[in-house]
């Protein structure tokens, strides 16, 4: 008998087949270890101080009588909640217009920031010095001129209220109001235009200076956004006959339209941490009194934030064009 055909046959070991890594897969774990140290600094810091935050809201903070220095802790239940909402009138009424100012700010800052960044996208001499020009109001609103001009704000404001409330008999206004209504319904009286449109109009010249100071980001954001425009297509429109105005609103505004989803988000966060915020002076007034009911103060400005964020963000991602990229 032939001993090779009995003789067992040695089997090579089996070769493990090597799981290849997509490209997204190896950018994802890229990712999440950059963004690492945040989430253990979040989890292990940031986690605890919200929710002992947000239980703070159900305890009443009180100091004991006849000691120096020693608290009284005590379950209240959804009494400060009720206590701001229900019997502090003064908050409801700053909440209702800090809201209102703020719906008017960011439509505002978002057109001007638009429209300043489609005319300094186009080539110019001097471009680059008009576009420092408008994102130094950034860096100048920052830090300890901030505060300065925060201050200087305060004080001429209540000098002008010593002026107008002197010569109220006298017909005089407040000098830092540009214009009043009365300019602008003469201006639109030919035009059948409503008194909420008017008065809309009114706050935004008289407000605009803050919002040249705060559109800053949102240029550089939305410049961002044309410079990834591919120039053929503005050729193709050329070459098809297409007019400037059309190819705006047909191809700079759809493509553009992601921006504005980033770009309102960041307004409504911007303006929610802002110092001049009045809603958020008067949460930082009420915690040197009352710690437990402007926490609770600062939730719920919080959570209509959040909201509005959310209805923003789901309102214009129905007219968002996001392009494809194949390949």
């Amino acid at each position: 008998m032939n001993t090779a055909m009995t003789a067992p046959r040695a089997t090579a070991p089996k070769q493990r087949k090597r799981k290849i890594v997509s490209l997204d897969k190896k950018k994802a774990r890229a990712g999440w270890i950059f963004v690492l140290p945040f989430v253990i600094g979040f989890v292990l810091i940031y986690v605890p101080m919200i929710l002992q935050s947000i239980v703070s809201t159900f305890y009443d903070v009180s100091l004991r009588v006849g000691t120096a220095g020693l608290y009284k802790i005590e379950a209240v239940g959804f009494k400060n909640y009720s206590t701001v909402l229900f019997e502090d009138a003064s908050f409801v009424q700053t909440l209702v217009s800090g809201m209102t100012q703020m719906l008017i700010d960011i439509p505002a800052i978002i057109i001007f920031s638009l429209f300043m960044a489609v005319i300094l996208n186009q080539k110019m001499i001097g471009r680059a010095v008009f576009r420092a020009i408008f994102f130094v109001p950034v860096i100048v609103s920052t830090g300890i001129i901030a505060q300065i001009d925060i201050a200087t704000s305060n004080v001429s404001t209540n000098m002008e209220g010593e002026v107008s409330t002197g010569n109220q008999a006298q017909g005089g206004g407040s000098a830092s109001q540009l214009i009043n209504s009365a300019d602008i319904s003469a201006l639109f009286s030919s035009m059948k235009v409503g008194g909420s449109l008017v008065t809309y109009v009114v706050d935004i010249i008289n407000n605009i200076y803050n919002i040249v100071n705060r559109s800053g980001v949102q240029l550089l954001i939305f410049l961002a956004g044309l410079q990834s425009i591919s120039p053929a297509i503005y050729e193709s429109c050329s070459i098809d006959g297409a007019t400037g105005w059309e190819t705006f609103w047909k191809i700079t505004f759809p493509m553009i339209s992601p921006m504005i989803l980033v770009n309102a988000v960041y307004t409504i966060i911007d303006s929610f941490t802002s110092a001049s915020n009045s809603v958020m002076s008067y949460i930082s007034t009420t915690f040197v009194q009352k710690s437990a009911e402007a926490t609770t103060m600062a939730w719920i400005y919080f959570v209509l934030v959040i909201l509005l964020v959310a209805l923003v963000a789901g309102v214009m991602r129905m007219y968002i064009f996001y392009q494809r990229k194949d390949g």
